[in-house]
């Protein structure tokens, strides 16, 4: 009797791991036929990876609906855990790692309006917009609190699609600013809505709305501090005890465990573990590249971009097999005609919510370069690309949603239920439709005759040497205060491409050496 209970127990263990085996085998093999089939349509560049991925996601999903008898139409469920925790930080790791310094930095103030300001502006308009057209369209049940939510939900872009038609070398500003704004954007919205989540909603005031913005600014900066004391930390272990000595696998396995270290302990910290691992991948491609092996610069930067292409796709792949969840459709109470009210109704908000803040924030941008640089201005055209490229919704958006209206995954309330499938429509509908009008559009505002115009022109005035110091003890203090009150007033008039300029002057003088990396005079980064 004893050996039959063992041989049964046995037998359902033995089942129990095949029914866990068996669907990730199969999501890791419809994983490679993405990556085929992105290949395969790689050249035309009119579809990129992750509508590749959602429309394959689609396809897997219906053939699992029809095997299950429409019981199911996915074979993993969601866990907003571990999106965040696993899925997540290697994206934003490989964005800051792979980021273009100089054009990042120097458009900086204008990355920082649109990715921070812009947020703020957007989740306003879409949550009182939210608040005010939901209850006429007969979706009721959503308080305060989530209304916040869904603001910052729908203010979270997805830039790749534009990001894969722009040319770098042509547009060096445009892609810079597309690129930039995509990570500060999703880095501030994970924020904004970590805030809102401590916000009193039975006593909304002027008080709670200021507490946002500081807690808001608190996590922003203490989070950055921290990813850059990590990456300087790592690049100071890698220059003082040269791994690469012995083995590339040590100096490589410190700076994957470091960036996610980093990610991690922000976490623990409540802090927003995508701006610390952000600036900690910055700064690790500004110091700690430099101080390991040649082989192993390689193979970080592919290693990295490799890991953030697998975990995109994997979202995406994903969000194309759950549009098809009957169970959330079946709980949703509403009728198909109230539904898509609703998705139109959010689109309609994302619409207006992105041009609000893009193009006057684009006209005070504009004017204060002209009066500093007297460089050219973005056109009109411009704008509208700029405008174009954050109406895209994905992964980020996606992951806020679960966060606020699902439970691990899983929710049986009609209004939560409601709000997943909402989400999961606009963001194929953006991905999908935005996606494929984004080529033809750009090319038809930008003829590839035209697009190596547009650049930043560098300040002629700030031409001094990059050796010179900034102050120097052998000189008289009457040329020390000169060059003092020169400085300042070349601050006043161009401050962002003389904070650059003499940034890069203190980065060669103090920190390079002791953290290592080429002089900024050898190098392009």
């Amino acid at each position: 009797m004893a050996g039959n209970e063992g041989v049964y127990e046995f037998a359902k263990n033995l089942a129990h791991e095949h029914a866990q085996v068996i669907p990730v085998s199969v999501f890791v093999a419809v994983l490679c036929l993405c990556l085929v089939v992105g290949h395969l349509l790689e050249e035309n560049r009119w579809v990129n990876e992750s509508i590749t991925a959602i429309c394959i996601g689609c396809i897997a999903g219906t053939i699992i609906l029809l095997v299950s008898k429409g019981k199911s139409s996915h074979i993993l469920r969601f866990n907003e855990e571990l999106f965040f925790i696993y899925l997540l930080p290697p994206i934003i790791f490989n964005a800051g790692f792979q980021v273009k310094k100089k054009q990042f930095f120097r458009n900086f103030l204008t990355i920082l309006m649109f990715g921070v300001i812009g947020v703020f502006i957007s989740t306003s308009i879409i949550a009182v917009g939210s608040w005010l057209l939901f209850p006429k369209l007969g979706f009721v049940g959503l308080n305060a609190r989530d209304y916040l939510a869904v603001g910052t939900i729908f203010s979270s872009t997805d830039t790749v699609c534009t990001l894969q038609v722009l040319h770098q070398d042509e547009t060096p500003l445009l892609y810079s600013l597309v690129f930039g704004e995509g990570v500060v954007n999703d880095a501030t919205s994970v924020v904004l809505f970590n805030a809102i989540q401590k916000i009193d909603v039975t006593r909304l005031s002027g008080a709670n709305g200021l507490r946002v913005v500081g807690d808001f600014l608190y996590l922003f900066f203490t989070s950055t501090a921290l990813g850059i004391a990590f990456g300087l930390f790592a690049a100071y272990a890698l220059k003082t005890f040269c791994f690469g000595r012995h083995s590339s696998i040590r100096e490589i396995s410190l700076m994957v465990l470091l960036a996610y270290l980093s990610y991690m302990v922000a976490e623990l910290l409540d802090l927003s573990g995508i701006l610390t691992i952000f600036f900690c991948g910055i700064l690790m491609s500004h110091y700690a590249w430099h101080n390991v092996t040649e082989s192993s610069r390689i193979t970080t930067r592919n290693v990295f971009a490799m890991m953030s292409f697998i975990a995109e796709t994997f979202i995406f792949l994903y969000v194309g097999m759950d549009a098809l969840d009957i169970e959330k459709w079946k709980i949703t109470t509403l009728s198909v005609g109230d539904s898509l009210g609703i998705y139109s109704t959010i689109l309609v908000l994302i619409l207006l919510g992105r041009a609000a803040f893009v193009f006057p924030l684009l006209a005070i941008s504009n004017y204060m370069n002209r009066r500093a640089t007297g460089s050219s201005s973005l056109s009109f055209k411009h704008q509208v690309i700029i405008w174009w490229a954050g109406l895209i919704r994905g992964a980020v958006s996606i992951a806020l949603a679960f966060k606020q209206f699902t439970h691990s995954g899983v929710t049986w309330d009609p209004v939560n239920a409601t709000m997943i499938t909402n989400t999961i429509i606009v963001v194929l509908f953006s991905t999908l439709v935005f996606g494929f009008l984004t080529k033809p559009l750009i090319n038809y505002l930008l003829p590839h005759a035209a697009t190596s115009t547009l650049n930043h022109k560098e300040s002629k005035d700030i031409s001094e040497d990059m050796n010179l110091p900034l102050l120097s003890f052998d000189e008289s203090a009457e040329t020390n205060i000169s060059r003092a009150k020169d400085n300042l007033s070349t601050l006043m008039e161009r401050p962002v491409y003389t904070i650059h300029f003499y940034w890069r002057r203190f980065d060669d003088a103090y920190m390079r050496p002791i953290f290592g990396g080429p002089l900024a005079n050898q190098s392009a980064a």
